[in-house]
């Protein structure tokens, strides 16, 4: 039956997405590097039910094969990402790993990883991630970031 009803249009609203620092003994960092070719740590949406600590343990394993322990809240940070038409509310998460060589995962998301010293990231670096780094986050100065922000 067709109906002259307008199209209901939802607003626009935030994704919640979470981000896992993952850190080995020796201090360096697990990243990714998109197809797009920008560099970040692990990590996608929250699922529906699911707690921040599964959801970064998740999606690291997931995108690299390393498994992560002692998984903790850092920081949350406000990306407004206009040139893509988003926002996200990202959740920062940080956790412990083996010195475990990463696999890809999903070749179709994700292009190469591997193992950084904090001093000596890649480039380019997603925005929140560099968000992160900048300190434009809260709390600004998150006690349990395993480096210093810029």
């Amino acid at each position: 039956m067709a109906t002259n009803a307008p199209e209901q249009v939802w607003p626009k609203v935030p994704y919640v997405g979470v981000g896992c620092i993952v850190v080995r003994a020796d201090g360096q960092l697990l990243l990714v590097r998109s197809q797009r070719g920008y560099w970040s740590t692990p990590g996608g949406h929250l699922d529906f039910g699911e707690s921040l600590e599964a959801c970064a343990a998740r999606e690291t394993l997931e995108e690299t094969g390393v498994r992560v322990t002692n998984v903790a809240f850092v920081a949350i940070t406000n990306d407004v990402l206009p040139d893509a038409g988003k926002h996200y509310v990202t959740v920062w998460m940080r956790g412990d790993a083996d010195e475990v060589p990463p696999v890809i995962g999903d070749p179709d998301e994700i292009a190469a990883a591997g193992w950084f010293a904090p001093d000596a990231l890649p480039t380019p670096l997603v925005r929140y991630f560099e968000n992160l780094l900048a300190g434009r986050c809260l709390p600004a100065n998150p006690s349990n970031l395993p480096f210093a922000i810029r």
